[in-house]
């Protein structure tokens, strides 16, 4: 092939390419969910692995900071509904790296790069959980934050991303309603009680703010998501809405939030607040948190110790499926 020939197949393919990305916006454009049968953009498939693998990751860290309280609960009541929690993040983190798995990634390979450090997890999962109260602040704010996020995700424009968020958003709504009712226990409870829900609040209000991620003018990846509708709302509006919601209920249960700024804003029908520390941020995303080598530890070790069941598994599964074989040919 001369030169000349190779320039004119590089132009038909890139004329095809430029051709298939428009039909693909279009459908996007249209409110047709994109299957995984689909054609899709490079750039798509790629944002869509690093999303959802890493609110995978999410769910499957965010078990260890409660985890540690289903011994510790105040009742056997609490201890049963704690469980159901914890076992309900654990099947929330398999629907997404099932999701994961339809572009074309194995599940182990996103484990993998969780434990070599290459992909991510929310930071919110990197605090200590030091009270009673702070397992009622994470269901009532971090679980709120989450439902906040993840209602708008499932008219994600990827079916089966869409899909997974429809059934995990119904059970985060019982995780938020059962943290909030442990806040207000506590606050109905004695002054030190009370004062143990005011000081978790004033230690996780920031740090759940942040869960949005970076503000819309920082976001490297905001714009080109939303334009794919793999999100629907920007982060700064996800995080307006946090507080529009939530400081009506902190006042209910007569807390304070712990922002000096926090105004209501009749002119733009908003609560406006505080600057947000975005170093401590991006520190904590960086592994600098307070928990973050004694989290990611954890789920190495837990890995390492199940190697063997899994294994043992993979050896029945292969053994069935032999046995299934031989069975046909005899038929």
């Amino acid at each position: 092939m001369s030169y000349e020939d190779a320039g004119v197949t590089h132009s038909v393919f890139a004329d095809d390419l430029a051709g298939r990305e428009a039909a693909f916006q279009a459908k996007i454009d249209a409110g047709i969910a994109i299957e995984p049968q689909d054609w899709m953009a490079e750039g798509y498939r790629k944002m869509l692995i690093r999303q959802i693998s890493q609110h995978a990751h999410s769910e499957i860290i965010g078990q260890l900071p409660e985890g540690g309280w289903i011994t510790r609960a105040p009742s056997l009541e609490r201890k049963a509904i704690l469980l159901a929690k914890v076992q309900d993040e654990a099947g929330h983190g398999l629907y997404l790296y099932g999701a994961a798995e339809t572009l074309g990634v194995s599940r182990e390979q996103l484990i993998a790069e969780l434990h070599d450090g290459k992909s991510k997890y929310s930071s919110i999962f990197n605090y200590p959980v030091l009270t009673w109260a702070d397992v009622g602040a994470i269901g009532w704010l971090v679980d709120g934050a989450a439902i906040i996020n993840q209602t708008s995700l499932c008219r994600c424009s990827y079916g089966p991303y869409a899909r997974a968020m429809v059934r995990i958003c119904k059970e985060e709504s019982f995780h938020q309603r059962q943290g909030y009712d442990v806040m207000w226990r506590l606050c109905q409870g004695t002054e030190k009680q009370k004062a143990m829900a005011q000081e978790a609040l004033d230690r996780w209000w920031w740090p759940c703010l942040m869960m949005f991620g970076p503000a819309d003018a920082d976001s490297v990846h905001s714009m080109q998501s939303m334009a794919w509708k793999i999100k629907i709302h920007s982060n700064d509006a996800l995080r307006q809405r946090m507080v529009d919601q939530t400081v009506p209920q902190a006042e209910y249960l007569g807390l304070r939030v712990p922002d000096p700024d926090l105004r209501w804003n009749p002119a733009r029908d908003h609560y406006d607040f505080g600057a947000i520390d975005w170093h401590e941020f991006h520190r904590v995303i960086a592994g600098e948190g307070p928990c973050n080598h004694e989290r990611l530890a954890t789920r190495v070790r837990a890995a390492e110790e199940g190697a063997w069941f899994r294994e043992a598994l993979a050896a029945y599964a292969e053994k069935q499926s032999g046995a299934e074989c031989r069975n046909e040919v005899k038929r």
